[in-house]
């Protein structure tokens, strides 16, 4: 079974740094890949990052280099680094996850997903 739930979401002030985590209480998802994405007031969800279970990473663009994904197997989660905090990146985050092996930025291949957790940048 599957069922992701993120935490770690707030409000914050820009240039704050704040991790996002995704556990699942069910099966390992060591062989799973996981993603986040976003969804920002009024706008689309939108792909973050994605790393599969060999730690391929992949980014969107206007994230490369501050925002971090990495996964911890044995406790069974994933995180978001988000460093230098942007007004822009006040978003829902959503948690996300595959039993397919690459790492997808569109949303068509991700089964599982979480409620999301609410970040809020305040400038």
């Amino acid at each position: 079974q599957v069922q992701l739930k993120e935490s770690g979401g707030g409000s914050v002030q820009a240039g704050a740094s704040l991790r996002l985590a995704c556990a699942n209480s069910g099966r390992s998802l060591s062989s799973f890949t996981m993603a986040w994405f976003r969804r920002a007031p009024g706008e689309e969800r939108e792909f973050v990052a994605a790393i599969n279970y060999r730690g391929s990473t992949s980014y969107a663009d206007d994230v490369k280099g501050r925002f971090t994904i990495y996964r911890d197997p044995v406790k069974n989660e994933a995180y978001l680094w988000i460093h230098i905090l942007e007004p822009e990146d006040t978003a829902v985050y959503y948690c996300a996850a595959t039993d397919a092996g690459g790492t997808y930025s569109t949303e068509g291949p991700y089964k599982f997903w979480g409620q999301g957790t609410q970040v809020t940048v305040t400038s």
